[in-house]
């Protein structure tokens, strides 16, 4: 039976790269799979999952009513060995449980790579829903930008290089907006926790 996996860890841990290293070795087996990403990183990538290392592939591009169960479906799964799906912490609830089903009924094994909170320390909607139903959790490590602990958050910061506490939810951005932390070095640096 295929399983519901989701790769998580905070930002610059190598989940992108992880996902393509993994697509590339099912179709050096010449075995078929579909990439995934969600709309928020339409423009910023060019419609592609890439990785920081320069690896990079073409992915369809999600919205929110994206169904990926019965539009998978429409694409005779039986010629799809493996879905991918990056950034998965934008995909809503639905969307995950749509996946599960995918993995399910379709019996493909869905691989969903994201972080699992926002620079506030909450959960972000698509990770929620994958700790609470993902048949394994594989967690991806990376180490803090203050100190050589494991990085478990990442706090937002502004052009001066001040964390910021408030704003959207969503803002993508790499390294020049965002920076990894433990979780001692997060409470330091926003009080929140």
């Amino acid at each position: 039976m295929a399983k519901l996996h989701f790769f998580y860890s905070t930002m610059n841990a190598g989940k992108s790269t992880a996902l393509l290293q993994s697509n590339h070795n099912y179709l050096e087996s010449d075995l078929k799979t579909m990439l995934f990403i969600p709309e928020e990183l339409k423009e910023i990538s060019d419609s592609k999952i890439i990785s920081r290392i320069g690896l990079e592939a073409k992915a369809k591009v999600v919205n929110k009513d994206y169904n990926f169960f019965t539009e998978i479906k429409k694409n005779t799964p039986e010629d799809i060995n493996c879905i991918f799906v990056d950034e998965a912490q934008f995909l809503s609830r639905k969307q995950v449980n749509s996946l599960g089903k995918v993995s399910d009924e379709l019996n493909i094994p869905v691989m969903c790579y994201g972080i699992r909170t926002d620079f506030r320390g909450d959960l972000f909607e698509g990770s929620s829903a994958l700790l609470a139903i993902a048949d394994n959790l594989i967690e991806l490590k990376t180490i803090c930008s203050e100190c050589d602990k494991k990085a478990t958050m990442v706090v937002r910061l502004d052009e001066n290089g001040n964390v910021l506490l408030k704003g959207n939810k969503v803002l993508v951005g790499g390294n020049d907006i965002y920076k990894t932390v433990c979780r001692k070095h997060f409470r330091k640096l926003t009080n929140l926790i």
